[in-house]
């Protein structure tokens, strides 16, 4: 880093000024382009959304709005605040946000890199639901160095990017291998406990609500919270995992209160592919509760293992039904009582237990950030982080 350091004492000795997105970028977001739209009109220009899956790619049309570089970014939902470059044709949805760079001295790439860094510290989690709107984009402040620096950094991250690339693409291929293999044990065991079970509709072995909506003042203090992100991205909830707190009376406790063996399931998502997920609570968390985007089932019986729920709702036919059975407007919506027509295969606990044996050493091999290849992944990742923010750190002017 040598010639960076050059360039800083040469270009820049007394400091870095900021500069507001809204200065920089032209800001605005796309249009409404359903699935059945992008089925009807399939092509071979990328059609970008909130979701962060597949960089970000919905599907593929005939036609395109934008030509050139841009950034995007999600604006709302578990992974709001996820930034991407964008540099040919494409289209972006409504809930997709979009930054084209009009200042002469901003390279698109290098506002990429510290957009990365910045944009997660201005999302709202207020409310259960993360969100990071276009007049919050619009405020948020990066420090701006002469081209020649800029040019520098994107040249050594974008060499980093390579190679952490290439180092990870054989175990991200493995990685996708096991989890194959493990949907497919998780698949063949449900499917195994069949024969010796009976069947239930959900609504009498749940009873069915909905979270609590609470403006953003209310955050930051008070009784432990469940997040939309914890619901979308864990499958199992204990003590440990509260990250959030808020304010609620007396009659909101009592009546939205979680306790071990409830199952929560996400509400409402851009995607009907991302409604319905589960995610169980594992232990008893004093005064805790959960956000209105989720439906909590609380059980009517004994008659299902907690930890079995956490893999009996990850099967193909039950994402199939809350995904196809939700209802969809601009964004997807789930109820309790479609969640309350599934039909549930209960094995005896006996089977349950053996079950969740099985599973839990597969599923931790494959999702656990503490363990085998997810670890070395995400060890590679906050490698390429750490030195993304040495290099983007800048003494200020003044």
């Amino acid at each position: 880093m040598n010639k960076l350091d050059d360039l800083i004492r040469e270009l820049c000795p007394n400091g870095i000024s900021s500069k507001r997105i809204d200065e920089i970028c032209s800001i605005s977001r796309g249009k409404v382009i359903s699935k059945d739209y992008i089925a009807s009109h399939m092509g071979e220009y990328p059609v970008y959304s909130s979701q962060t899956e597949n960089d970000g790619e919905l599907g593929r049309i005939d036609t395109y709005e934008y030509d050139g570089e841009y950034l995007t970014w999600t604006t709302d939902g578990a992974n709001a605040g996820s930034v991407f470059y964008r540099n040919g044709k494409f289209s972006v949805t409504n809930v997709c946000g979009l930054l084209k760079v009009i200042d002469n001295d901003v390279i698109p790439k290098y506002l990429f890199y510290a957009l990365q860094i910045e944009a997660g510290k201005y999302v709202n989690t207020g409310m259960g639901n993360p969100k990071l709107m276009s007049n919050v984009m619009a405020r948020i402040k990066i420090k701006i160095p002469p081209i020649e620096i800029q040019s520098e950094i994107v040249r050594i991250l974008n060499n980093f990017t390579e190679l952490t690339a290439e180092l990870t693409a054989e175990l991200t291929a493995e990685l996708t291998a096991r989890r194959k293999q493990y949907e497919v044990y998780l698949e063949k065991l449900l499917e195994s406990a069949k024969k010796d079970c009976s069947t239930q509709k959900m609504s009498e072995l749940f009873e069915f609500k909905n979270g609590l909506s609470k403006g953003k003042d209310y955050f930051g203090r008070g009784n432990a919270f469940i997040r939309y992100t914890d619901v979308y991205n864990k499958r199992t909830f204990y003590k440990e995992d509260v990250r959030e707190y808020v304010e609620c009376s007396d009659n909101e406790l009592q009546k939205l209160s979680v306790h071990r063996g409830d199952v929560l399931f996400t509400r409402t998502s851009e995607t009907a592919e991302e409604v319905g997920y589960a995610m169980v609570v594992l232990d008893e968390i004093e005064n805790c509760v959960f956000n209105g985007f989720s439906i909590k089932a609380t059980p009517k019986t004994d008659c299902l293992l907690p930890e079995y729920c956490a893999f009996c709702f990850s099967s193909k036919e039950f994402r199939k039904h809350v995904s196809t059975k939700c209802v969809f407007t601009t964004r997807a919506s789930l109820t309790g009582k479609v969640i309350g027509d599934y039909t549930l295969c209960v094995p005896p606990i006996e089977t349950q237990r053996e079950i969740v044996d099985t599973l839990s050493k597969l599923y931790d091999l494959c999702h656990s950030l503490d363990k085998g290849l997810p670890a070395e992944i995400n060890a590679r990742k906050k490698q390429f982080e750490y030195y993304r923010s040495e290099l983007l750190e800048f003494k200020e002017v003044g």
